[in-house]
Parts: structure tokens; sequence; C-alpha cells
């Protein structure tokens, strides 16, 4: 077929990438026949079975297809991955007294508890005034949590908020509560104490007379401090990017996943990490990844991880491949399997080194992978609470959102690039690494600010009971 792709040389389907009458560009369409039953090969690898008999040359997609998965497969351990060699690379970050360096110097206004959100956010928007000098934003991240959750719900809450107040990116954090909540300011502290951290202040709104009076006096002398903090030179080993992916099509794993996973490939090179989430966007590519687990004890956390998840779903009813979404299936995504291919390519090639629980923090240098859904807000929040700086969000189309941190669109094909270049900050189709690269470096270092960075937002990942 003229103007497609074929990914690997084992593949029976190939990639329209103008399209057809009959394909829709970003679609599949068979290279020879394939029976029904047959497996369907994409990225050298199943992606699901043929439901009926497809002619050579036909579309192949969900009216013909379904998906392969054994939610009871057997995992096994076979180290597979590359070494990279190391290089040395700076950029101009705010230097921190604990931990990794901010390439934001900003200030967050979090509340504990939804309650106090109107609150939070009355004093992030009279305190605009103050942003002044070297400060690039004070924010109020709101939620609708902290109360009437149980269990390990209620941990996470706060152990999601601390993480977020521990972000390099945040030069001063100033924690609103109400004062009758679970989330309640005792645990917060309680939690923070052990990092030592001298840019922290909280308050509840029924211990004090004027809480927005209050607030604003803290913030003031916040901002009286970060207005004259500077950009100094940092080694790239001290940045952390996130891996997602949203609103994927059938381009994200020929185009924008690839090469962010040679982005992924030369952080890491720097000696700098990566984290990568959305576990279940994993199902049906996780032996890949269990494969580039370091050693045993990282591979025993991963396929844990996997099954924990699993059975989150199998419990509550669900079957595991409840995905793509409609979306992903407009696109030419047409089976689970087919979506975790192309998703984890962003990890690259090298190994995994670590394996994080939601809300912990990143500890080895490398990728590492951490236990989130797919959903783009709440994995987006748990990448940048693990000490991401920065996330780079592949999309074939589009998404205006951003969570706390900066937050990098890199659209896959021209069409979304062009049609919403309001929201897209880099076109992957160009398949240009040192360009990626070279943004992501200005970015990091304030040359260049994402075109969502006027948002900050927040969202959770609550499995259990809301009184």
């Amino acid at each position: 077929m003229k103007n497609s792709v074929i990914i690997n040389e084992k593949d029976n389907v190939g990639i329209s990438l103008d399209g057809t009458e009959t394909i829709p560009a970003g679609h599949k369409f068979a290279l020879r026949p394939i029976k029904c039953g047959e497996y369907v090969i994409k990225y050298g690898e199943i992606i699901g079975k043929a439901t009926a008999d497809i002619a050579e040359g036909d579309w192949v997609h969900t009216h013909n297809v379904k998906s392969h998965l054994d939610e009871n497969v057997a995992y096994t351990y076979n180290f597979h991955a590359e070494s990279l060699p190391k290089e040395s690379k700076t950029f101009m970050g705010y230097k921190r007294k604990h931990g990794r360096a901010g390439i934001r110097n900003e200030i967050y206004v979090i509340p504990t508890v939804g309650c106090v959100n109107n609150a939070c956010m009355r004093l992030a928007k009279d305190a605009q005034k103050l942003v002044t000098g070297s400060i690039d934003g004070i924010f109020a991240l709101t939620h609708q949590f902290g109360c009437s959750q149980l269990g390990e719900d209620n941990q996470n809450i706060k152990k999601l908020l601390c993480a977020v107040a521990l972000n390099p990116n945040a030069s001063y954090v100033l924690f609103v509560g109400l004062g009758c909540e679970n989330n309640g300011m005792d645990g917060i502290k309680e939690y923070l104490a052990p990092y030592g951290r001298d840019n922290i202040a909280y308050f509840n709104c029924q211990d004090v007379e004027d809480e927005h009076e209050y607030g604003m006096a803290i913030l003031k002398e916040f901002a009286e401090k970060a207005k004259d903090l500077q950009r100094e030179e940092v080694d790239m080993s001290e940045l952390c990017i996130g891996l997602k992916c949203g609103g994927s099509d059938g381009y994200s794993g020929l185009t924008a996943n690839p090469l962010v996973g040679k982005i992924t490939d030369r952080v890491v090179s720097l000696g700098g990490s990566a984290i990568l989430t959305e576990v279940p966007e994993m199902f049906g590519a996780e032996q890949l990844l269990m494969n580039k687990c370091k050693n045993e004890e990282v591979f025993e956390k991963y396929k844990k991880m996997i099954e924990d998840f699993k059975a989150y779903y199998t419990t509550q009813g669900f079957p595991v491949y409840e995905n793509p979404s409609p979306g992903n299936k407009k696109g030419g995504i047409t089976t689970l399997e087919e979506k975790s291919l192309g998703c984890i390519e962003k990890a690259g090639s090298t190994e995994i080194v670590d394996v994080l629980s939601y809300g912990e923090l990143v500890k080895a240098k490398g990728v590492s992978a951490l236990n989130a859904p797919g959903n783009d807000l709440i994995a987006a929040t748990a990448l940048a609470a693990s000490g991401c700086q920065l996330v780079l969000f592949t999309t074939g189309r589009g998404t205006p959102f951003s969570t706390f941190v900066p937050t990098m669109k890199i659209g896959t094909n021209n069409n979304i690039s062009a049609h919403k270049s309001n929201w897209i900050d880099f076109n992957a189709y160009s398949m240009d690494e040192d360009g990626l690269f070279d943004l992501i470096v200005k970015t990091v270092s304030g040359e260049y600010a994402c075109k969502s960075e006027d948002i900050r937002e927040i969202a959770f990942y609550k499995t259990g009971v809301t009184l």
C-alpha cells in the first residue's frame, strides 16, 4: 500500500499513514490473508486474534479482531536490556538544600481536605500580586478528598499530598487544613518530619480568626524569599522525567512513544531518571518489561504489581482488557495488547531499576516503574508526586490538561499538531530526537514554558469506600 509502514518483519499487518477510501489514516491493513482464529502480529508480537477471514489489503480493526489476553498467564524472567554509554550535560535549575534541583521556582498552596478548596483558591488568587522576581507562579492544588475516606485511601491521600509538597519544583509550600478532617494536619506533619524541610508551613482554618489574612502573611514571607532565588548550572543527573500517553492513536507506537523512548535512553545515559506508569496499559506487554528488570528482586516486585492490578480488576467483576477507549479505537488501536506494546516504547531500551508504590519517591537512577492507573490526570499526578520535575505526555488526539509540574504535550501526527497548536508543544511525526531533546533542555532551564503551564491540577487514585 502506498505511504504505509511495517514495523517488524514478523508482522502480518501494516499501517496506512495517509488512509484510503476504506482504511482510515493510522489504521492497520493485512499484508497477507489472515484466517479466522489466526494471530494478528504487530511490533513482532501478538496483538489479537482474527474473528473472521481477512483478505490481503483489508482493513484490520475491531470488526474482525479481538483481544488474545490471558488473564492467568504465568510470568518468567529472562533478562534482556541494553547498556547505555555514560555522558554528561547540564541544565539551569534551582538547587535545593534537600534532594534534586527544581526546574521551576513555584509556591504551592495545598488543602488537606476539599472543604478548604475555596480558601486556598482565594489565597492563590490574591497572592498573584506577589509573583515577582524569579517566582514562576503561586498555585492552589485543590482536590475533593481528605475526609470520609477509609483505610488505604485515607493513607494514600496523605502520602500523595506530602509527596507533592516534596517535589523539587516547589520552593515553598503552604498546607491549609480545616481542623476536623480525617487527613489531619498532625498526620501531615508527622509524615514530613523525617525530611527536615524548612520550606513548608501549616495552619488549620478553624484555629485562626481570619484564615485569609493568616495565609496571606505566610505567602508574603515565602514570596519575599523566593523572588531572589536564581538558576544555577545543574548536572542532568538531577533530572527525572515522567512518561505518559493519553488520547493515543495508531501513530502513538510509531512516532511519539518511540521518540520519547529515545529521550528516556538519553536522560538515563546522562545519569538521570525516568518513571513509567499506567499499569493497565502494560497488560499484554508486561513480559517484555519484566525481562528488562535488572535483577530477580526487581522482577518479583514488578510481577506483584501486575498481578495485584489484575486482581483489582477481576475482584470487581471486570476483565483486564477493559481497554482501549473509544477515542483510541477511532484512532486505530484495536486491542489492549496493541495499545500496551506501543505504550511501553516510552521506556526506551535500558533496564528497569526499581518498582515504586503509589506515592513513593523515586530513589534509583535509571527507569523505574510506578504503580498507578492509566487515567491521565491521576497517572500524571502520581508521576510528579514521585519526583518528576517534568512529564512528557504523548497524544494523538490532544488534551489541554496539566498536572502540577510542567506537562509537555508531544503530538503523534501532523494533523493534531497543527489543529491544536495551542496544546501541542512538539510534533513527533518528524522523529526529530535532537529537536525534542533541545526543547526539553530549554524547558527545564526555564527558557521555554509548556503551553499548558498556566494550569495546575492534581487527582487521586481512589479504590475504596467514601463515607
